[in-house]
């Protein structure tokens, strides 16, 4: 196996990257509503997840002025081997950056928002003071739009900064586990698997409200049963929503994809999912975390409430 921890050298032969199936292909984004949330972002100074790692989906959700907003500037401190966000010593926190991400979602209308950022491992708080004041800005400005935030591990400080953020109120707090244990050392070598399933339980343990969601990349070599395994392992954490889609290599210097997952393997996992006990399941190739979330938030939102009447019901007889 190749040496992931750096990128070949400039003589070495690089593997052929593979095809795409046709199950994986999007039109390249050229919609007036694509350009019309583009330019409003660059009039805010905003990055979003959507431009930086790349998202194959960005010319659909664009065109319906659903955009997620990356906080915390456009530079990580770690070097993910699946992720095409650049790593180096990031630039200050913008003040601006919550009044600014409350600002484009009024202009958008959104019902649901979506946030994340880069791993800030340089900040004394990792970046969590920024979500806060994030939220606090999207509750003055637009009350009526639901918040989901995508955050990191906020490694070594975590227990205080799950405290402040949920004291804030998101509605849905994610944080993705992006790949079984048994990869994290090639794939996610900042990161611990279980301490990102411990965060997640900290969430529930703080506010049992507040939906939890993490995600998975399929293609990266994971066996079936383990991918069953996490399924499990999200279940005990009482996580509620799992999103699972298909790995894309960025560039020539980041993991193969070892597998196309075909839609019909997607869909299997999918129904395993949702026989585990998630309110909310999302498995397809195109799948990612912020990919239609406010409809699913809105299904996931309804799952819980026929759940607990159905409860309360039992509990009358």
């Amino acid at each position: 196996m190749n040496d992931l921890s750096s990128p070949p050298s400039s003589d070495a032969p690089r593997p052929a990257r593979q095809r795409k199936p046709d199950w994986i292909r999007v039109k390249a984004p050229v919609s007036q509503g694509y350009n019309e949330t583009r330019k409003l972002m660059r009039d805010l100074n905003l990055h979003t997840v959507c431009e930086e790692a790349a998202c194959p989906n960005i010319g659909e959700c664009w065109t319906k002025k659903h955009a997620t907003v990356m906080i915390l500037g456009d530079t990580c401190t770690r070097a993910c081997r699946f992720c095409n966000i650049k790593t180096g010593m990031p630039m200050p926190v913008d003040p601006l950056e919550p009044e600014h991400t409350a600002a484009a979602a009024a202009a958008m209308g959104l019902e649901h928002i979506v946030i994340t950022s880069v791993d800030r491992d340089d900040l004394p708080d990792r970046g969590a003071g920024q979500f806060v004041k994030v939220i606090n800005a999207l509750r003055r400005e637009t009350p009526n739009t639901t918040i989901e935030i995508l955050t990191p591990d906020f490694k070594g400080r975590m227990k205080q900064s799950i405290e402040e953020i949920c004291e804030a109120g998101p509605d849905v707090f994610n944080h993705n586990l992006e790949t079984v244990p048994r990869l994290y050392p090639t794939i996610r070598p900042g990161a611990r698997y279980y301490a990102s399933l411990r965060l997640l339980e900290e969430v529930k343990a703080h506010n049992p409200l507040i939906f939890t969601k993490s995600g998975i990349m399929l293609g990266l070599g994971e066996q079936r049963l383990e991918v069953h395994q996490v399924m499990d392992d999200m279940r005990s954490a009482d996580i509620d929503f799992i999103t699972m889609g298909q790995y894309l290599q960025p560039t020539p210097k980041h993991a193969n994809v070892e597998e196309f997952v075909t839609p019909q393997a997607f869909k299997a996992y999918g129904s395993i999912a949702r026989a585990k006990g998630f309110l909310q399941v999302a498995s397809s190739p195109l799948t990612r975390s912020s990919y239609h979330a406010g409809d699913d938030f809105a299904e996931m939102r309804a799952a819980r409430e026929a759940k607990l009447a159905k409860q309360a019901a039992k509990q009358d007889n």
